[in-house]
C-alpha cells in the first residue's frame, strides 16, 4: 500500500510550535494553487491541513513565515476525537516527513537571512540535511559508491 503526498504551496499563517506530550508539534495550513483556472479566469487554491513533528516543527517555527513557499513530503492521516457537543470529529491532515523552504526570506522582502533550500527530514534519522552543501555537514550521498546496473527495459515491469 502506498500513502505518499508531495505538496508545494504557501503557508497561510506564521507557524506556532506547541508541546504534545514529550514531542514538539506544529500545525499549519498550506495553500496550493490548482492547476487550472475557473470560469472567471482566476486560479483557485486548496487549503490543506498539515502537521509537523519535532525537528521539522522547530524548523518551521524558526524560519517559515506566512506567505513562504514550502515543499512538503508526507502521508495522509485521518484521526478522530470527541467534540464538545459529544459528536465524533474527524480530521484529515498531511503528516510531514520532510519539510523544505523553497525560497529565502529575502525574496519575501525580509532583511534577515534564513537557510535557503534546507530541509528537515523526519523519515530517516531526524537529521538536518542541506540540499546546497552536499560535501559537508552530515549529508551522505547513499548512491555515491553504488555501481550502476545494466538492466534491459524488457526486465522492467512498468516500462
Amino acid at each position: 500500500m502506498i500513502n505518499k503526498v508531495v505538496l508545494v504551496g504557501r503557508i497561510t499563517k506564521d507557524p506556532e510550535i506547541r508541546q504534545a506530550g514529550s514531542n514538539n508539534c506544529c500545525n499549519f495550513t498550506l495553500a496550493c494553487n490548482r492547476r487550472y483556472t475557473n470560469r472567471d479566469g482566476n486560479r483557485e487554491a486548496d487549503f490543506i491541513n498539515c502537521v509537523a513533528w519535532n525537528q521539522s516543527a522547530n524548523y518551521l517555527s524558526s524560519y517559515a513565515r506566512k506567505g513562504n513557499l514550502i515543499g512538503v513530503e508526507g502521508r495522509i492521516q485521518t484521526r478522530n476525537y470527541d467534540g464538545q457537543d459529544g459528536r465524533k470529529v474527524y480530521v484529515t491532515e498531511v503528516v510531514c516527513d520532510n519539510v523544505t523552504l523553497l525560497e529565502s526570506r529575502n525574496s519575501q522582502g525580509n532583511q534577515t537571512s534564513a537557510p535557503n533550500n534546507n530541509a528537515y527530514n523526519n523519515s530517516n534519522n531526524n537529521s538536518y540535511q542541506s540540499n546546497n552543501d552536499q560535501t559537508g555537514g552530515n549529508y551522505e550521498d547513499p548512491y555515491l559508491d553504488t555501481p550502476t546496473l545494466d538492466i534491459s527495459s524488457d526486465d522492467l515491469p512498468f516500462y
